[in-house]
């Protein structure tokens, strides 16, 4: 079957826009954040005191985008900049309660979204893709 296999990335791509589309208009109603801006929320809460570029490192991103992408986050008083211990250039993120909230506000609806996505692709073979999406995006591990 090559037609499917040659359009196994357009539809890969067409997916994703979807997904990514109706979690921004989930979570903008449910936490008045998109899916773009939970990811640096969570990423920020897992390693306090990151610098913008190890947020880009973490979200696959260029610093350009990260560096937008914060000040909204900062501008919406979801996190806080610092000033880096050592490098006066690099400044340190760290969430505050209003970022807290928003990721707490999320957390249901990103359970709801799940569910639907398991409830479609059934639970094996929703593992089965989720291991092949982890494997395409990270690659294999070094264990």
């Amino acid at each position: 079957m090559p037609e499917a296999d040659e359009r196994l990335y357009f539809l890969l791509q067409r997916a994703a826009h979807r997904l990514r589309t109706d979690a921004d208009r989930r979570l903008l109603e449910a936490a008045g954040i998109t899916a773009a801006q939970l990811g640096a929320l969570f990423a920020v809460r897992a390693e306090p005191g990151a610098t913008q570029r190890r947020l880009a490192e973490v979200l696959g991103l260029r610093e350009s985008a990260v560096t937008a992408l914060v000040r909204r986050l900062d501008g919406a008083g979801l996190l806080v900049k610092g000033a880096h211990p050592d490098e006066h250039r690099a400044v340190v993120l760290e969430l505050t309660e209003a970022g807290e909230e928003a990721l707490r506000a999320a957390r249901p609806e990103m359970a709801r979204f799940t569910t639907e996505l398991r409830a479609r692709l059934g639970d094996e073979g929703f593992s089965g893709t989720a291991a092949s999406l982890r494997l395409i995006a990270y690659g294999p591990e070094d264990d």
